[in-house]
């Protein structure tokens, strides 16, 4: 059953969060800048799914999320772009030697698959549109992640375009689906045997790929070589259709959005919404890779969530054709060391508290809050110290 047509999850709620203004109509994918800066893509029109605003043009969005309250704006794109077309679908940004921040943006126009390539200029909220990728390899382009300033990796979640062939595709189980790499100099498959490749994502040292296969429920990991290939590491089998993948910059883990019923997502109905869940992966490459499930909702508040991001302690959830949902102080559970330490904000001793969470020691000077009272669960007597930008004041 690739689809979960029969899958139902609990609900798990986060505290502080909010829909963000303004976007009504998608945010499918998003990528966050070091400096805290998210694009957003929103207004994916796609075939099976639904669409809000089927004739209006696709857009990007920008949230600072070092604001306190931070909202979405919509970024201009340059003159002469074709804006009537625009149907953005995964986006990926990169940063040159110089701090030239450029957006590579996947683009459906007239159900075609292209790759856009823009520069940010952030002074006046701005896109500068560079060219247009097109190459007979990238036939159907869901994700891409950024290599250079104009290099990519690329995911083609299907083998036919036409769409009754792409449901016969997907109807007969075909593993046709690849990933590309794509450069001025080389276009070439890199992998291949996916049902639908679709969110791709590079660890912090760029040294492993992560691709979703979201009709398999599983993420790859790619071992990448210098000539830019690609081996199989690992599979990590899950139990949901597992869309985008965001990485942590920090720690490594994978942060995806999931749609825990595909059925519903595909055969969009008013009464029967399409859920949302949103997963956590810590070490993918151990033995024992730790899965949380950090958000999940039946559609009443955020419907088919396609990518979860986060950013010092802040969380975005974005939707394939919905919403789009903020977190802030979002409790995020780590391992550390040999031992099991839980960070409470409230200042609570309790074990299962709604306000506790695990953090490791490297991650604390760069954690959001300032005063934090870090317990120990690891023995009978519960422990406490009290630690201020990661320096512990108090030991036990």
């Amino acid at each position: 059953n690739r689809l979960n047509a029969s899958r139902e999850v609990a609900p798990v709620s986060l505290p502080n969060c909010r829909l963000i203004k303004g976007i009504e109509t998608g945010s499918e994918d998003i990528d966050i800048l070091p400096n805290g800066l998210a694009f957003i893509s929103s207004g994916l029109k796609y075939p099976r799914l639904k669409s809000f605003a089927p004739d209006k043009p696709g857009e990007i969005f920008l949230m600072d999320l070092n604001e306190d309250s931070p909202r979405a704006v919509e970024l201009r794109i340059s003159r002469g772009f074709d804006l009537a077309s625009f149907n953005p679908h995964g986006i990926s940004t990169y940063i040159d030697r110089d701090d030239t921040v450029y957006l590579f943006v996947v683009n459906h126009p007239h159900q075609k698959s292209t790759v856009e390539l823009f520069k940010f200029v952030e002074d006046d909220n701005s896109l500068v549109h560079l060219k247009t990728i097109r190459h007979d390899l990238l036939i159907s382009v869901n994700d891409i992640v950024a290599m250079g300033p104009d290099s990519f990796y690329a995911t083609n979640d299907h083998y036919f375009t036409d769409f009754l062939l792409m449901f016969l595709e997907m109807f007969l189980g075909l593993t046709w689906s690849n990933v590309v790499y794509y450069s001025p100099k080389e276009v070439k498959e890199v992998a291949s045997g996916f049902y639908s490749a679709n969110g791709i994502n590079i660890s912090p040292d760029r040294k492993y790929l992560y691709v979703a296969d979201i009709l398999d429920h599983n993420i790859y990991v790619m071992e990448k070589h210098a000539n830019w290939s690609l081996t199989h590491v690992k599979t990590l089998q899950l139990d949901t259709l597992v869309d985008n993948l965001s990485i942590d910059p920090h720690t490594g883990d994978i942060w995806t959005g999931c749609h825990p019923n595909g059925m519903k997502l595909f055969y969009y109905d008013p009464e029967n919404l399409p859920a949302s869940e949103v997963l956590r992966i810590q070490n993918i490459l151990s033995e024992e890779p730790v899965v949380t499930r950090v958000y999940s909702d039946n559609g009443s508040v955020l419907q088919g969530s396609s990518v979860a991001s986060i950013y010092e302690g802040k969380l975005l959830i974005g939707t394939v054709f919905h919403r789009a949902l903020y977190c802030c102080q979002v409790n995020i559970k780590l391992s550390l060391s040999n031992a099991t330490w839980v960070v409470c904000e409230e200042r609570t001793k309790a074990k299962n508290s709604d306000h506790c969470y695990s953090v490791q020691c490297q991650d604390l000077q760069n954690h959001p809050v300032q005063t934090l009272l870090l317990v120990s669960y690891s023995t009978e007597m519960m422990e406490e110290r009290s630690v201020t930008h990661g320096v512990v004041l108090r030991e036990t």
